[in-house]
């Protein structure tokens, strides 16, 4: 056994409660590791680094299955680096959440009547910060429950003193090298939150809307258009053909009548318009759609805004003060009264975008915003993966990115709210625009005012891989920790924080990319694949399961359903079979701790040892050697998928019970396997701790003495005195023996249920063993198969010969031959019978011809399942004896 230098060995305990309690163990336990300090990283050790920061969650959210699942995976990640050797930091902290936090704090405002407006813009900015001083943060206790060992002593929040400092410096250096600007563009807006928003913040449903198709002009100068959001015609300055569309060519250059008002449109011929979609002609609203604007730009048409930023209509005439829904109504009852419809569809499925955090339809909107040019920095964010310097994995993942950053449009960072980081540019009273550095003072004097506007969450959330670690400054930390090692986040982010952190990090750190590693997972979906949502009933929170079954159990189950970027199902029971499982270790500790397993002194010689020990310690290292390949691959199912056959199916179903009988008879044979028990499960605890931290720490303490497995090494393949060898000690001699070994016990036991024979009752048996390698093992099997002494009236009733050994039975005074044949002849029967059935309807091929696909399926699963049991049931005949 190998040691941590830190650790202070203690003669180790035997004593295990019966049962384990995760509720009494979790909590204390977790205030352990971070009383002394575990998971603290340090900027001056010479160990090599490895960083993880965490994907910040929101200020007001709480721990969700997606949470839990992500944090499993990185706290896994770290805990086994921590074990390497590794100075490894996982760096927490919470995004302030602009839009998200504000809209709480207001709500809170509604209940007392007021709104921010009352309170004015610094008051309501306090209100906020008392909020998250009382309510904000819950998900970091929430983090501790699950056991993420994570640097707390490096906590961080956007909307702290540094990483406001770095948000400023940035601005103004992106701003200074003309990659930020001030324009008039269309953006998302939000008449419930007062805001723009990002294009990535959209939400889009299918909504039931209406397509109204109206003509505007007269006598021959008419023209159809088709649209959905018939309220913005009142701010129509056009009408656009394609330039060569015969049939409207008359019509190009000439003014047309926009009916319900008193005003003219030209019609204008752009090559965007599609003559071969409906009509082929488009209303042109340059203020109220992208598309509009950009053909507004090019035929230099005036854009009319006609909705204010509440969405109600603004232009003078009979729905001036209408919310756009009422007066989409009006105005369509008003064009059908002066016989402007042609045709209506209602209802008509549309795609329509709604904000992410309110869920209110968005209007598009011509606004003055800050905007980020991306070209340049997308270029080098999909430079960075292209040459190889950053890895995104799964593989196949990298489309969805190049797919992003090769065709990023620039980006609206500015917001109006309150919350946030404020905007650094002042206006002078003559037009002067400044903007002002962290180190910088703002120009004071009569007139000048600050932009009010705040910057977009992902704005700061895009500095975070580098802002943490005391950027701008040249910290030891950022010296240290950066570029970090892993990025690990959901494949549904790529757009909204992982491009941004690429681009900001290359630009700020000089090239250097912001992590080596992008891995990307699935999300948590339910046991059927759909996703967990509040209003079908689905949605889980975890705490409850924590709560039930204990955290390690959550963990284990996020952690073996997770592959590389593929969704994760996940349903009760499952946790409920990890609770289990950490049972199952737990029993099986007690006991090798009852019967003197120990970790103390060398291994022994391998010709001391019996079969079955070299036999466990070879599969242990095939099993270290598969983990280490399935981490670094992020193989998380893997990994979890090894160590629970290897823990359950060979140490405690076959290595602890075939260990009962050499303890049983005492001597040298006992103490060796004592041993050899006691190393594999001090390397199979260790195995097992990064994913489930609490139970493990805790047997390994008590089976080693050792201060915590949190700070132990992580372990290397076992070596054997006097039988090195590179990839650890391996006898697949002992392999084969122990598989043929467990052939023979699984193929008796199979038979005696097949007999209907208690799992304790004993049978008279003759085991011929001689000249096979199973003859040392003859105590053992008559052991696990309660298989007693065969006697001087003993006659074989049932043999069966099995990897190269035979088993005679004496099964008369415990079965009836007769009735039993009687039975399986009956089942015999059945399964014939079943089978020339579903054969007889798959060779008839008209009713192949008219079943569906899958009547046809079933009948070829019945068909399948009867030829099982026949063979199955002849099997059992065969091996009866004549009655």
């Amino acid at each position: 056994m190998t040691e941590n230098a830190q650790q202070q060995p203690t003669a180790p305990s035997t004593e295990l409660p019966t049962q384990y309690a995760p509720a009494d163990v979790e909590g204390p336990l977790y205030e352990r590791w971070v009383e002394r300090g575990y998971f603290a990283a340090d900027a001056k050790s010479d160990k090599p680094a490895y960083t993880i920061v965490i994907p910040p969650p929101n200020v007001t959210g709480s721990l969700h299955l997606g949470h839990a699942f992500q944090h499993t995976l990185m706290d896994a990640l770290t805990r086994r680096k921590r074990m390497q050797g590794f100075e490894a930091l996982w760096l927490p902290g919470m995004d302030h959440a602009g839009i998200a936090t504000q809209n709480v704090v207001e709500r809170e405002l509604g209940k007392e009547g007021k709104s921010r407006h009352d309170l004015g813009r610094e008051a309501f900015v306090e209100r906020v910060w008392q909020w998250k001083e009382e309510y904000g943060g819950r998900i970091l206790g929430q983090m501790r429950r699950l056991g993420d060992g994570v640097d707390w002593s490096r906590e961080r929040f956007t909307m702290d003193e540094g990483l406001s400092q770095a948000v400023q410096t940035i601005f103004k250096k992106l701003y200074d090298d003309e990659l930020i600007y001030r324009a008039e563009r269309i953006i998302n807006w939000c008449p419930r939150c007062l805001t723009a928003i990002s294009d990535i913040e959209v939400e889009y449903q299918d909504d039931d809307g209406e397509l109204v198709s109206l003509k505007y002009g007269e006598g021959e100068d008419t023209v159809v258009v088709a649209t959905t959001r018939a309220e913005t015609m009142l701010g129509d300055t056009a009408v656009a053909v394609h330039p060569d569309d015969e049939r409207y060519k008359h019509l190009v250059g000439k003014r047309i009548k926009l009916p319900l008002t008193d005003r003219t449109i030209p019609v204008v011929a752009d090559t965007h318009v599609d003559p071969e979609f409906g009509t082929g002609a488009v209303k042109v609203t340059p203020a109220h759609d992208p598309n509009d604007f950009e053909i507004g730009r090019r035929h230099d048409l005036e854009s009319m805004t006609v909705m204010d930023e509440r969405g109600v209509i603004t232009v003078h005439g009979p729905f001036e003060g209408l919310d756009r829904f009422e007066a989409r109504s009006a105005i369509v009852a008003a064009l059908r009264a002066e016989g402007r419809i042609v045709a209506e569809k209602r209802p008509y499925v549309h795609s329509v975008g709604h904000c992410s955090r309110c869920k209110t339809t968005l209007e598009p909107r011509l606004s003055m915003q800050w905007w980020v040019k991306v070209g340049p920095l997308a270029k080098a964010a999909g430079d960075a993966v292209r040459d190889g310097r950053v890895e995104i994995h799964p593989a196949d993942m990298s489309k969805r990115y190049f797919d992003w950053v090769d065709n990023m449009h620039d980006w609206c960072i500015s917001r109006q709210l309150w919350w946030g980081h404020r905007i650094p540019v002042w206006y002078g009273p003559d037009g002067e625009v400044v903007c002002v550095g962290p180190d910088e003072e703002p120009p004071g004097g009569e007139g000048w005012t600050q932009d009010p506007d705040v910057l977009d969450t992902w704005f700061s959330s895009g500095l975070w891989p580098f802002s943490t670690l005391g950027w701008p400054e040249q910290t030891p930390d950022l010296e240290k920790f950066y570029s970090t090692d892993v990025l690990l986040t959901g494949h549904d982010i790529i757009f909204f924080w992982v491009a941004r952190m690429m681009m900001f990090g290359l630009y700020a750190m000089d090239g250097e990319v912001p992590f080596k590693t992008i891995a990307l997972t699935g999300l948590v979906r339910d046991q059927f694949g759909k996703k967990m949502s509040k209003s079908s009933g689905t949605a889980v929170d975890p705490l409850d399961w924590m709560n039930q079954y204990g955290s390690d159990a959550v963990r284990f189950t996020l952690a073996k359903g997770a592959n590389p970027g593929v969704d994760v199902p996940i349903g009760e029971d499952w946790v409920q079979a990890s609770r289990n499982f950490a049972n199952k270790i737990w029993n099986a500790t007690r006991f090798a701790l009852m019967n003197g397993a120990t970790v103390e002194g060398p291994l022994p010689e391998p010709e001391k040892m019996s079969a079955t020990d070299r036999w466990i310690l070879s599969r242990l290292n095939k099993t270290v050697a598969e983990v280490d390949a399935f981490y670094e691959d992020f193989q998380f199912a893997k990994v979890s998928d090894a160590l629970y056959h290897f823990a359950w199916d060979e140490v405690f179903d076959w290595y602890v019970e075939l260990s009962k009988t050499t303890f049983m008879a005492g001597g040298e044979p006992a103490e060796v396997s004592k041993r050899v028990l006691g190393e594999v499960l001090d390397v199979t605890l260790k195995l097992l701790h990064p994913v489930i931290p609490f139970v493990t720490d805790t047997l390994w303490t008590t089976l080693t003495g050792g201060e915590s497995v949190v700070i132990a090494d992580w372990p290397s393949t076992v070596q054997v005195p006097g039988a090195d060898a590179p990839g650890g000690f391996r006898d697949e001699a002992a392999e084969r023996e122990i598989e043929a070994l467990q052939s023979v016990i699984t193929e008796v036991r199979r038979f005696r249920a097949d007999q209907g024979l208690q799992a304790g009752q004993r049978v008279p048996a003759r085991l011929t063993l001689d000249g096979t390698a199973l003859a040392p093992h003859e105590a053992a099997i008559r052991q696990l198969l309660r298989l007693q002494p065969e006697g001087d009236a003993f006659a074989a009733t049932a043999t069966l010969p099995v990897a190269g050994a035979t088993v005679a039975l004496d099964l008369s005074g415990t079965i009836d031959v007769a009735a039993e044949r009687k039975r399986l002849a009956k089942d015999l029967a059945a399964a014939e019978k079943e089978k020339s059935q579903a054969t007889a309807k798959l060779g008839n091929e008209a009713f192949l011809a008219k079943a569906p696909d899958n009547v046809v399926d079933k009948i070829r699963g019945r068909l399948a399942k009867a030829d099982e049991d026949i063979a199955r049931i002849q099997t059992q005949l065969d091996r009866l004896p004549q009655a």
